[in-house]
């Protein structure tokens, strides 16, 4: 199996249509049937964000020069728009599916932590957007900067792969209860773990909540309290915000471009589905590096 873009997209779609998301039984609405059944939706999808193309609109223009011999029908603008907003759960799914298939989901370790998603930035947006239902006014401590948008809760392996991941508004739900919240529902091969994480996770409720769930949260000690007796691994800390960088930057999750709450969840998930489809394939082609996106960015 090669490294290369064609090949994660061939793969990742005869395991998408064949274990995820099967065509074969799936009962037909009315009207004409869509061009792209959802397995191929999703994987055009990720070939947009991994091709580093934010914009829908603009990915239309250059998908039938890129990705034209491998998908030869491809929809308008509009219809890939319609058919990605109601993609989001199915491609959140097929994230945590890709999840479970690399070898490091059954190493007992995780990382957890919390950013932003800016979602405007005028008073205008606030009273207009659609992204009210999800999105409040919050505090970037990482940057010292309010923002107006959501907060995402990831939890990962150590090799990056995404296993776990909320979205919610942050003035209703803080980074301790949504990280609970996650804790509860997230499932871990062999059972409860040590989760590194940093100082927002610090305090004795969060602390014995999560140990009541048989989980032991690490993290620095703080400047008000005694060092700590379990040393910290300061360079697991840096990967899980190199991961965070990787989803916002490289795969344009700060440039998301959404307008209404389905829209936002289908590009988070449609990021994180990326993600997680490349270190899948990385770990399949025993690629030296396993979140490495070189070789599918071109």
């Amino acid at each position: 199996m090669k490294t290369d873009l064609d090949a994660l997209l061939t793969a990742l779609y005869v395991h998408l249509d064949d274990h995820v998301m099967p065509s074969q039984g799936r009962p037909r609405g009315r009207g004409r049937p869509p061009v792209l059944t959802p397995a191929e939706a999703v994987v055009v999808a990720v070939a947009q964000v991994l091709l580093r193309c934010d914009d829908e609109r603009r990915w239309m223009r250059m998908a039938a020069g890129r990705i034209g011999h491998l998908f030869p029908r491809l929809p308008s603008q509009s219809q890939y728009n319609r058919q990605l907003r109601a993609l989001g759960p199915a491609m959140s799914a097929a994230a945590l599916w890709l999840a479970r298939q690399v070898p490091t989901w059954h190493e007992p370790l995780r990382l957890m932590d919390g950013t932003p998603i800016r979602c405007g930035a005028s008073r205008v947006t606030v009273n207009r957007s659609h992204l009210g239902e999800i999105a409040g006014y919050g505090m970037d401590k990482s940057h010292h900067a309010f923002y107006w948008g959501a907060k995402l809760m990831l939890i990962t392996t150590a090799d990056g792969a995404v296993t776990g991941f909320s979205l919610a508004h942050p003035k209703e739900l803080d980074e301790r209860k949504q990280a609970l919240h996650l804790l509860h529902v997230h499932q871990i091969a062999g059972g409860p773990c040590p989760i590194v994480c940093d100082k927002g996770f610090a305090g004795a409720g969060i602390e014995k909540a999560a140990a009541d769930l048989g989980h032991l949260l690490i993290r620095p000690a703080r400047e008000d309290e005694p060092a700590r007796t379990l040393p910290f691994p300061g360079w697991l800390r840096q990967r899980i915000e190199a991961i965070i960088w990787t989803l916002k930057n490289q795969l344009g999750l700060e440039r998301h471009n959404a307008r209404h709450p389905d829209g936002l969840w289908a590009r988070i998930s449609q990021r994180v589905l990326a993600l997680n489809a490349a270190i899948w394939h990385n770990w399949n082609t025993d690629a030296p590096v396993k979140r490495s996106l070189t070789a599918y960015d071109h």
